[in-house]
């Protein structure tokens, strides 16, 4: 009897403690969206429960009314694909190269990818300027999609080539035996069994665009090229205190998020690098 009771006290306690932290990490998402649908505009004049002020779809047709949120959203999207697609492909093949093959100056490259992943993105903001300014990708999209893919090479090779070094050799040598060429091993062997990897590696790289402001704010001029994230901002600027019509804006910024991890769920948690080959 004592050993129940300790035991329903215990589950008692976790379940509080859980539901406690489940409370102050939901709130703020809870806010947030109460805010896209309430009345005002101030964040001072917000009630403190959700929803207490009512509902009102006002702030979304101010968004799609009174400014280029469609054009932000557009223009985000278009940079977070080929960004996700550039970083993929490069990623992959780089990992492919590195995990399979020997050749001199191997381990030194490697090397080099991981001390630039060690130093901060924005260091190397006045030489990326310079760069894009010589090559006329200042103010364009493209040159904004070659600053995503460029940083998100080195990390993403170590991280690519690590899952690669655990796909059994055993698959390369029965297809080269069969005729395949490198590049077919690679597209018909290696990718699909490094589907979960290349799906995680797909998403990470999407979310960055979305989320960045320091980036776009240096290569971004004219306000027909701005992302949500400079869009965004300038509503609760210190000329503008517009919190509710922001709230409604990054609300919608969660539509893609939600779409492309209902089509991806699976892959994500399903690995098929074990299921290839049992050895």
């Amino acid at each position: 009897m004592k050993s129940r009771t300790m035991q329903r006290v215990n589950t008692g306690i976790i379940f509080l403690f859980l539901t406690l932290v489940s409370l102050v990490t939901l709130y703020p998402l809870v806010y947030v969206v109460a805010g896209a649908f309430s009345p005002g505009s101030s964040i001072a004049s917000l009630s403190v429960v959700p929803f207490g002020d009512g509902v009102t779809l006002a702030h979304f047709r101010y968004l799609f009314e009174s400014t280029n949120y469609l054009l932000w959203y557009r223009n985000t999207l278009i940079i977070a694909v080929f960004s996700s697609a550039g970083t993929v492909v490069i990623a992959s093949l780089g990992a492919y190269v590195f995990s399979r093959f020997r050749f001199p100056l191997k381990k030194s490259m490697m090397m080099a990818l991981l001390i630039l992943q060690i130093f901060p993105s924005f260091i190397g903001m006045i030489a990326i300027y310079v760069i894009l300014l010589r090559i006329g990708g200042i103010d364009t999209l493209w040159g904004l999609v070659l600053v995503y893919v460029a940083g998100n090479i080195p990390y993403n090779v170590w991280l690519v080539k690590s899952y690669l070094d655990t796909i059994p050799r055993s698959l390369d040598e029965a297809a080269r035996i069969d005729g395949a060429s490198h590049f077919r091993v690679f597209y018909r062997i290696v990718l699909p069994v490094a589907k979960p990897i290349l799906t995680f590696l797909m998403i990470s790289s999407f979310t960055t665009p979305w989320l960045d402001f320091i980036f776009p704010k240096m290569v971004l001029r004219s306000s027909e090229k701005q992302t949500l994230a400079l869009g965004l901002f300038s509503l609760v600027t210190d000329k503008k205190n517009l919190f509710t019509t922001f709230a409604a804006g990054a609300l919608l910024v969660a539509i893609p998020f939600i779409i492309f991890f209902v089509l991806t769920q699976k892959t994500l948690v399903t690995s098929l690098g074990g299921a290839a080959v049992k050895e």
